[in-house]
């Protein structure tokens, strides 16, 4: 399955998967105004091999199946426990 992603300028860390560049018919325009402009980070081709940092590619493949995207958003921070 082909990926494309983008990151927006509001929204540090966080990530917009869709399956064809350019294509956000099926992501909600609520969405799109929260992320701002969308910058092209990269493509790939997400195949059961494949690994990405921070998200489950099979998560993903499904996300665009069903939704048409998906939102990687920023690591959560927790303070350390001492």
């Amino acid at each position: 399955m082909h990926c494309t992603i983008y990151k927006g300028d509001r929204k540090a860390d966080t990530y917009l998967y869709v399956e064809y560049e350019g294509d956000f018919s099926r992501v909600p325009d609520s969405l799109l105004r929260l992320l701002g402009n969308l910058e092209l980070v990269m493509t790939l081709e997400l195949h059961p091999e494949r690994t990405l940092a921070r998200a489950d590619p099979e998560q993903v493949r499904e996300h665009l199946r069903s939704q048409g995207f998906y939102l990687q958003m920023p690591p959560e921070h927790r303070d350390p426990v001492l």
